[in-house]
């Protein structure tokens, strides 16, 4: 089951992201994002009444309108990985992104892993940004035309702060 996450959530994300990386600059990331006010949305998944996956989207700050919001962190409790429950926590946030009001999503990630999801370094090409011109460095468009133009956009501090 994938919900939206609640504060009684916040220890087994901890968990689940530190496990998951083998370390916590993602945990610490999350936890200062939540704390800056900058989060859109998190969701978790849920089996067997525990905690397995988790997934945060926050909002980009954009030189023009229209809200971008970016992936990052998404983690899968080892035990749960590649049975394609990341693949759904991704595809739930991208309708939950549609749902606030999202005009495109971006990503920095596996290069071969989110464009199955439809992100690609194509699509991120005309946005400036810290991370531009990596193959990592990853967008998708969730309303026609949003990513036509050139524009910047500048990540929340954590995402700094987190190297």
């Amino acid at each position: 089951m994938i919900r939206h996450a609640r504060t009684a959530d916040h220890p087994a994300i901890r968990e689940i992201n530190e496990t998951a990386f083998g370390k916590d600059d993602e945990a610490r990331l999350i936890e200062a994002l939540r704390a800056n006010g900058d989060v859109m949305f998190e969701l978790v998944a849920e089996a067997e009444g525990a905690l397995v996956g988790h997934i945060l989207f926050s909002r980009l700050w954009a030189d023009r309108t229209g809200l971008i919001a970016a992936l990052a962190p998404m983690a899968v409790w080892p035990g749960h990985q590649r049975r394609g429950l990341g693949g759904r926590l991704i595809e739930t946030g991208i309708d939950t992104c549609r749902d606030f009001g999202a005009h495109a999503i971006v990503v920095l990630g596996h290069p071969d892993y989110y464009p199955r999801f439809g992100f690609s370094a194509e699509a991120a090409r005309l946005i400036s940004s810290p991370y531009s011109g990596s193959p990592a460095f990853m967008a998708m468009e969730l309303e026609r035309g949003a990513l036509a133009d050139p524009m910047s956009v500048a990540y929340p501090d954590p995402f700094s702060a987190a190297g």
